[in-house]
């Protein structure tokens, strides 16, 4: 089988593209300034904040889950997600060595 897309890019490239891809839709925004509000929840509770239905909550904490941005215990019956703070971290980091990177060089644009 042949090479993917993401194959001609580094690790970190590809890690970086995952978790802005992740962020970049206005409900999962949402979710994580409601996780950042509360510091933890279940999901029944993120969908009586949000206008979306259930199912639809449920897709975009999948997909902030799989890109390793928020972290889901089960508590019961409910998952209880909160932020995994490693992942901003590293977009903190990726993000503020780009801005110091264009600091240090003059203005040619």
């Amino acid at each position: 089988m042949g090479a993917t897309k993401t194959d001609h890019f580094s690790q970190r490239q590809n890690k970086v593209a995952s978790l802005l891809k992740a962020l970049g839709h206005p409900a999962r925004i949402a979710i994580m300034e409601y996780l950042l509000k509360v510091n933890d929840c279940i999901c029944g509770d993120i969908v009586n904040v949000l206008p979306l239905a259930q199912p639809t909550v449920s897709q975009h904490l999948k997909e902030l889950k799989n890109a390793g941005l928020i972290k889901g215990s089960i508590e019961g019956t409910a998952i209880c997600y909160c932020i995994d703070e490693k992942s901003l971290d590293f977009i903190h980091q990726y993000l503020g060595t780009m801005k110091q990177t264009l600091e240090n060089k003059p203005n040619c644009c």
